[in-house]
């Protein structure tokens, strides 16, 4: 069957703040043991972001999600953690059936793939973790976890604007961090497009999730227990940002080596909301040679 002619069907599973929308790409029943589904997500981007990438993988079903928070999902306000988004997973994988599924999981979801990994291992196959942003392991930890530190005030005190002036460039610096970065002035809003007035929202997605998620602890022990089923991956694209020396990072506390694949930190993407695409059929087909 042929990627266009799937059916995509869109299911939730349970109700209020735990609601969790998921779409099916293909018919699940078409799995096998040697192609289980792919469960394809991030965080905090939602479902849409995975387009590209479920009409190229097309000898298999595959599911793709919005996580907690975001999306189709009812919004709020407190902190998400690794651990909640890692039980959400848990109860996708059993609203489709039970395990074990292959995981591409990238950014904030490649930290949440960890904990659910490491927490129901049976439930998957085979992992690819694509630039989790960890601080875990960073040389440069202490420094990465203050930044985002500060991006967290910002956001309490002065809103979205002002918390992501002091994002983007936390996520586009090629290389290590020093205590002078920490010094810099704090960045105009305006120069990124960004809004100047506070609107008092405080529900984004990205930064209720941003100082669990890089400060996340994975459990090493359980993680390489998993052995050859857990890939991380690094684009090739992506030089020395944050998530690409974190994703390597990790894999060398797990006694490894990251896999390098096509493209950046969205290389996997097809164009959207105006952002120019990566390289997702590339990134498809080095998938494809990860998961055999």
């Amino acid at each position: 069957m042929t990627a266009a002619a799937r059916r995509t069907l869109t299911r939730t599973v349970d109700e209020g703040e735990d609601l969790i929308t998921y779409d099916v790409h293909g018919q699940l029943a078409d799995a096998s043991p040697d192609r289980p589904v792919l469960l394809a997500f991030a965080s905090p981007m939602d479902a849409a972001g995975f387009a590209a990438l479920a009409e190229l993988i097309d000898d298999r079903p595959v599911v793709t999600l919005d996580p907690r928070g975001a999306g189709r999902n009812p919004s709020g306000t407190s902190p998400l953690t690794p651990e909640q988004h890692a039980q959400d997973l848990h109860r996708v994988v059993a609203a489709l059936g039970g395990g074990p599924v292959d995981v591409l999981a990238s950014s904030g979801g490649a930290v949440n793939a960890l904990a659910h990994a490491s927490a129901y291992p049976e439930d998957v196959r085979c992992v690819v973790a694509h630039e989790p942003p960890l601080a875990a392991f960073v040389p440069d930890r202490e420094v990465v976890l203050a930044a985002c530190e500060d991006v967290r005030r910002a956001y309490e005190r002065d809103g979205h604007g002002a918390a992501m002036a002091r994002f983007i460039p936390l996520v586009m610096v090629d290389g290590e961090l020093d205590d002078a970065y920490l010094r810099r002035p704090a960045p105009d809003p305006a120069a990124f497009g960004l809004p100047v007035v506070d609107d008092g929202t405080r529900d984004d997605p990205l930064l209720r999730n941003l100082r669990s998620c890089t400060a996340y602890e994975p459990d090493l022990e359980r993680l390489r227990a998993l052995g050859d089923r857990l890939v991380l991956a690094v684009g090739e694209d992506s030089g020395e940002t944050l998530a690409a020396r974190a994703a390597r990072s990790v894999a060398r506390a797990l006694g490894g080596e990251a896999v390098v694949v096509p493209g950046d930190h969205g290389g996997f993407m097809g164009e959207l909301h105006g952002r120019p695409a990566g390289r997702p059929a590339e990134f498809a087909a080095a998938l494809r040679a990860i998961l055999g």
